[in-house]
Parts: structure tokens; sequence; C-alpha cells
């Protein structure tokens, strides 16, 4: 256990339970992962490993003896008669038949019905009356003759799902927690190790539970196969429900006008569709023009009455292109079926997860340490649900007033809902607000960007926010904006107003430049404007060319973006320097030295051997683990340079004080670098066929941040 998980332990007791042990007790019942994780946090929660073996010997035991396979449903109905009475474990749904005055229970893989409860377990389990709620029941059998009675009888029951929440005693636990600490105790929730996870793929993650903690949220998600995009919909909460094949019949997804029943909007938190991409699907027109109705007004009508829900609706699908063949040729959402591809519909999208940003899902991904036993989670968001968080947009900052009403209501949403997950207590920081509100203008405006693109008769608008009560404006682009600006908005509709309808010809880093040159003029002292122009975020204009020449700034990569090298952010620093140092002390690990072979290259090609030596010093800490190869590599480092006339050299520091991190050039510039060298996201590096390996531009970085000054003339 690490330190996270021991704080996980004592503050949720008999809340948590080790991820890894859902496999080792599943075997091939049919049992959803909340019912597992509920029965491992009754018999797992220890850290003692021969307690957490007897105890998933138990739950094996447990299901052996007592879950109802529905293909044995008959034996066992047979045995509860021949025997007198069995434990059995099912989903319970509960009724109340107003003829007999009484409620009657139904086992759904048992199938039997009309079984007698008593009003206190209902009182007790008022959930058995909604969604049904798996537990362990005690059936007895006594024969009789009524026609509309069952024999069976049920002498007692227990629920193995959350049958009661305590918010208060959840937002109070949670206050222990750092944001950090919070997201990552989510994600191991999730079922994901968030060491393998950026922070960018993380709040993705978390985005997709927003349809269950906010009502009526639109979120549509298209990507590569394998990338995990329906595992949150099928295993994780009892409240949510998956639709394969993404087609569905407006009878079973909204009313039934025969019988006047309503769908499944009517049942469930969320509603998502799986595999809803596909151009060759045929929807029927009328349930796209019911659900463009109820996703904008939150009801519909297929009769004479018109109905209210508030389930939230998701499109999960596969994409057929990578996102450059998109940006170029087509547009984000081209993989939708015809009757999808509408503006009218793609409008009413509260987000767009970009799938092409989710990594592939590998077996060293899985969680193998503590996280919430996930029933538990699912509760404390059906909790917030009803609850407004849409006022903590407004606490710190104010949108652009030219945001329309719904993309404003995407923005809002998606606000609401993270501020739920993250912050149910409403204790945030301003900073901590200012992440949130940056990421949901960016999920909305990619839905907007789309439009754009499809439809010349929305406008474009200045997704851009500030400080509450004045100060400059912060505009926001999406990833592919900044990975692919010069084509990004050639196929708009609307005219890019930056360069009479032309994207500028820039890349990733000199974006990266050009932000930080908007921030620092919008820094400098004006002449006074009028209230109205105040109000209104600057117009898009065209960005300066990055200057290449060496100055001093400062730069922001986001996480995920492309573009990056370590030429294009030293290269013209090095040209012609003779004493290199590197102060990193985490230069450890094999890709931690790769990256400083990597940085050595370009100080091969812009170092004159031929007229005077150079000398490149780094300064580390030492690896911790026994089985290091630090020096074995840097030794493979200085005997690789030597021969050109690089003379490299290491220094361990085992003070245990070295912490900041910089690239000192002759003393004349001294590089801050926010993260050192480690600035990629993980790619192969060991595959001579990998673009990524092969083209350092071509790689998605970690978030960091550049600093250049000059020390001396």
């Amino acid at each position: 256990m690490d330190a996270l998980d021991k704080k996980l332990n004592d503050v949720f007791t008999g809340y948590v339970v080790r991820k890894d042990l859902v496999k080792l007790v599943k075997g091939n019942a049919a049992v959803p992962s909340y019912v597992l994780e509920y029965l491992l946090g009754q018999n797992c929660a220890t850290d003692d490993e021969s307690q957490i073996e007897a105890g998933v010997e138990r739950v094996r035991s447990i299901l052996a003896k007592h879950y109802v396979q529905r293909a044995e449903a008959g034996a066992i109905r047979s045995d509860i008669k021949q025997i007198g009475q069995k434990r059995i474990i099912d989903k319970v749904s509960v009724t109340l038949n107003e003829k007999r005055d009484a409620y009657e229970a139904s086992f759904e893989n048992l199938g039997v019905s009309k079984v007698l409860v008593s009003s206190d377990t209902v009182k007790k389990n008022r959930r058995l009356l909604v969604s049904g709620v798996w537990c362990i029941a005690d059936l007895s059998y006594e024969a009789n003759e009524a026609r509309d009675e069952s024999p069976y009888v049920l002498n007692s029951l227990k629920p193995i799902q959350m049958s009661r929440f305590d918010f208060e005693g959840f937002v109070a636990r949670r206050s222990q927690f750092s944001e950090d600490e919070w997201i990552d105790v989510l994600i191991r929730s999730i079922g994901l190790d968030p060491n393998q996870l950026g922070r960018r793929a993380k709040l993705f993650q978390l985005t997709r539970l927003v349809t269950y903690c906010e009502r009526n949220y639109n979120l549509v998600e298209l990507g590569p196969k394998g990338t995990g995009k329906s595992h949150v919909f099928s295993e994780f909460s009892p409240h949510g429900i998956l639709i394969s094949g993404g087609e569905i019949t407006p009878a079973k997804l909204f009313v039934n006008n025969s019988t006047g029943k309503i769908g499944l909007v009517g049942y469930w938190d969320c509603v998502a569709f799986d595999e809803f991409a596909g151009k060759n699907k045929k929807p029927k027109a009328d349930i796209v023009d019911i659900m463009k109705n109820y996703m904008a007004n939150k009801s519909f009508s297929r009769g004479i009455e018109q109905v209210t829900a508030e389930a939230s609706m998701v499109f999960v699908g596969n994409t057929s292109h990578d996102v450059s063949y998109m940006i170029n040729k087509t547009d984000l959402l081209e993989d939708l079926p015809a009757v999808y591809h509408d503006p009218a519909f793609i409008d009413r999208l509260h987000a767009y997860i970009p799938g092409w940003e989710m990594d592939i899902i590998r077996g060293d991904m899985f969680c193998s340490d503590f996280g919430f036993i996930v029933d538990y989670l699912a509760e404390a968001l059906r909790a917030m649900r009803p609850m407004d968080y849409s006022g903590e947009v407004d606490r710190f900052f104010e949108l652009s007033s030219s945001i329309s009403t719904r993309d404003r209501d995407g923005v809002v949403k998606t606000c609401a809902g993270l501020m739920k997950i993250l912050f149910p207590g409403r204790n945030e920081t301003a900073e901590e607000a200012a992440e949130i509100i940056e990421f949901a203008l960016e999920l909305r405006k990619r839905v907007k960007d789309t439009l754009i693109r499809i439809d010349e008769t929305f406008e474009r608008v200045d997704f851009a926010y500030r400080p509450k009560g004045g100060g400059a404006w912060k505009q926001v682009a999406t990833l592919e904006e900044l990975d692919y600006p010069a084509t990004y908005h050639s196929l708009d509709k609307v005219p890019w107003e930056g360069d009479g309808g032309k994207a500028p010809m820039t890349d990733g880093f000199e974006a990266a430049v050009q932000a930080d040159e908007r921030v620092a003029e919008a820094s400098v002292d004006k002449p006074a404007v009028s209230a109205e122009a105040e109000a209104a975020p600057p117009a898009q204009s065209q960005p300066k060319p990055a200057v290449r020449k060496p100055g001093t700034g400062h730069i922001a990569l986001r996480e995920n973006q492309r573009g990056v090298s370590y030429e294009k952010l030293f290269g013209a620093y090095l040209e012609g320097a003779q004493n290199v140092e590197i102060i990193d002390p985490y230069v450890r690990t094999f890709h931690q030295c790769r990256n400083v072979m990597e940085l050595l290259e370009v100080v091969v090609r812009h170092c004159k051997f031929d007229v005077t030596s150079v000398k490149v010093h780094l300064i580390t800490a030492p690896d911790e683990y026994p089985d290091s190869k630090q020096e074995e590599y840097l030794e493979q480092i200085r005997e690789s340079m030597s021969p050109l006339g690089l003379d490299f050299t290491w220094e361990i520091d085992r003070s245990g004080a070295l912490h900041a991190r910089h690239l000192k050039i002759d003393r004349k510039w001294d590089i801050l670098l926010d993260r050192g060298l480690d600035i990629w996201q993980r790619f192969d590096s060991g595959n001579a066929f990998s673009i990524e390996n092969r083209l350092p531009e071509m790689r998605r970085v970690k978030a960091f941040e550049l600093t250049y000054m000059k020390v001396s003339e």
C-alpha cells in the first residue's frame, strides 16, 4: 500500500476495495462489477495479504453457492421446493399492487414474481421501487391454490448495493484530500492507474462521469477502437444503461403509444449509445426528431401529452479516419449517420471528447491499488444530480458576451458537473476553477467549430473568459487548432477572421510562442477605453510570426500538443555554445537518459567542434531503485559523444536538495525547465518504424512551461 492507499482506507473505511480483485472472483458469473466490489469491500477491506486471500475465497464461495444463473433458474426453483428454503443472490425489484394493497417482488434471474414483501423492508430500501437492487434473499416455498399469489415466501432480504448514502459525510471526507489526490482516487475507482495518465487524460475520464451527476447532459466521444469509450457506461453505475449497436425504437427510448409506458429516458440517469458512428446506419427519422427536441428542451411528445425526463444522452463510436484526415478533408463528426450529421442535432451536444487523444487500453493501465467501491461513487454522483452548481462558473470568472446561449449552456453544464465531481463542497480556488472553465470551453468549442465547418448560418464567437470584474481576456483554442493551424479553418463555411479566411501557417511551438506574446501585450498599460469596448473580448487577429532568434520570454505548452522538439526549443540558444550545464534531478530511467541523448544531438548540430571544444555537464539525483542502470546509461552516452569531440560529464547530487531544473548555456542563457527534459507523453521508443520515434514533432507532450532568461551580454 502506498500513502494514498493508506489515507483512503483510513478516511473512507468500508467504502474502498483493491481494484485488481474483481477479476479474481468474477469467473463466469454475469454479476455487475459494482456488486462484486461491494462484496469484496465487505470481505477484503484490509492491507493484510492473508486476510485478502481469505476474503476473496469467501466471495467466491458466496457466488458459487448463491448466485442465480439464468440457465439454472428452473433447478434452483425446484431446490427451494424440495429443500424448503434457499439463499440466493439476484436482482430484486418491487412494485405496489394496489388491488391487493401489498408490495410484490420480482426476481430477475430466478424468474419469480409476485412474492410478497413487507412494508418495513421497502421503507428501508426505497430503491427496490425504482430501479431494482441486487440482494441476498432467503426464499422458502409454501404451496397455495390462490391464482394471484406466489408460493414463494421472502423470509429475509439484504441489499448488496448501497441502500443509503450520507452526502454530508462524503463531502467532509473529501475535504481531507488535495485536488491531485482526489483526482487520482477517482481514476483508480474507475479502474485505471493514474500514473499511466496525464492530467488532460484524467479530465477526459472524469468528463464521462458528468453524465451521472448532471441532468440532461449531452456528450459525444468519437475515436479509435480500444480506448475504453464505453466502459464507464456499461460497468460503472447501476443508474446507467448502454445500448449496443446505437439503434433503438422511439417506443423503447421515449414512450410506447400503445401502452403509454415511458421508455428508457424515464428510468435511467444516463442512456449511452455504443457503436453510434457509421455512415451506413439508417436510423428512423422520427427518433432523430424526437431526440433533438428532448436534448434541447428536456421534453418530448409522441401523442397528446408532453413528457419530461432528465436522462443524460451519450454517443460513443469509432472513427474511420485519423484526426489529420478529418481536419484536412471533412469534419470531426463525419462518421455519424447521415440523419445525425445535422447541425440541429450537433448544436445540442454540450461537449465533444476527442477520443484520438485517449491511449489504447493496455494491460499495465489497469489499477491494482485501492479505489472506491464503484457503487459508492455512483451513489455520490446520483446524490449530487439534483444540485445546482452552475453558479460556480460565475464565482471567479465571466465568459465572453459573444458566446451564444447554447454554447454557454454547454460550458456551464460541463463546469457544473466537473465541480460536483472534484469539489462537492464548493471549496475550489480561482486557479482550480480556471482549469475547469478552460477545459469546458474547449470541449464545447470543438462542437461549435464543427458546426461552422458544415453550416454557414452559424456565427463564429470568441471562446474566452476573464477574471470577474475585469482584466485581460483569455482565448481558448482546441488542441487540433494548435496542432493543425494551417488547415484547421480552411474548410470553414464561415471565413476565419485572422487572415481573410485563411489559417495562419504556423505550428504548435509557434502557436505557444504567439500565445505568450499576446499575454505579454495584454499586460502593457494602454489608453482608457469605453465600458462597452472593455466588455467585449478582443476579435481574433492574425498571429505574428514566432521569432526564431534567441530572446527572453516564456512559453507554455498544453498537454497532448504536438509540433515540439528540442531543436525548436533550444537550437537557436545552443548555436556556437562551448559550455552547457543541464540541471535535472530526474535523469534516472532509460527514457530520461534517452532524452539527454536527444538534447546532445541538438548540441552537436549547433556547436563548432573544429573551432573550440564543447563541454556538457549534467547534474542529477541518484536513482533509488537497487537495480538501477542510471550510471551505465550515462556512461554509454559519454562514450557515444567522445569521438565527436563533445566532453560529456555528470555529477550525482545526493544531498536531496536538488529540485529546480535548468539549462545553462555559456553563462549567457538560463532556461528554466518546468518539467526538465521529461516533456514527452509515453511513446514506443524501441520501435524503429514508429513515426514518433523518428520525428519528435509528432509526439504528444505533457503540459510544461519554459522561461528564457538572459544572464549577461
